[in-house]
């Protein structure tokens, strides 16, 4: 295979593979979540991740990661700019949804509900994004 049908190839199985992941994303979205109510969420999300970052109730490696997650949120440069349509921002949901799952089992949902600036309508949002399900996180829980 030469070189351009070969970046061809990957290009279209990263589409691909990023198209299947914003299937799965939308399909597990809660009922009557719209493309304007995540949009609004972002603040939120991004107030939450801040004050989460500041807790120094949780421990240092949560928080080391909430930082970083910052930084790669604010970073111009991404896994897929974000001047692709769709996919450029797909990639920071994911990202996203990534950091805030690992830290919201490690930390537990009452340092989410704590720490939470929005209506209870996003954090159930949020609460599906980081698949928890109230009761069944903190450290030790199994997931």
């Amino acid at each position: 295979m030469d070189g351009p049908r070969l970046l061809i190839a990957v290009a279209g199985g990263l589409l691909l593979a990023w198209l299947l992941l914003l299937a799965v994303l939308w399909h597990t979205r809660p009922d009557g979540l719209t493309v304007r109510d995540g949009l609004r969420l972002l603040p939120d999300v991004a107030r939450l991740v801040r004050r989460l970052a500041g807790d120094r109730s949780l421990p240092r490696r949560l928080r080391i990661r909430l930082w970083l997650l910052l930084a790669y949120l604010l970073s111009p440069v991404d896994l897929v700019p974000d001047v692709v349509p769709v996919l450029g921002y797909a990639d920071d949901v994911v990202v996203v949804a990534w950091a805030l799952r690992s830290v919201v089992r490690g930390a537990g949902d009452e340092a989410l509900l704590r720490h939470w600036p929005g209506e209870p309508a996003g954090l159930a949002v949020v609460c599906r994004l980081a698949g928890l399900t109230p009761g069944t996180t903190g450290p030790g829980a199994r997931g």
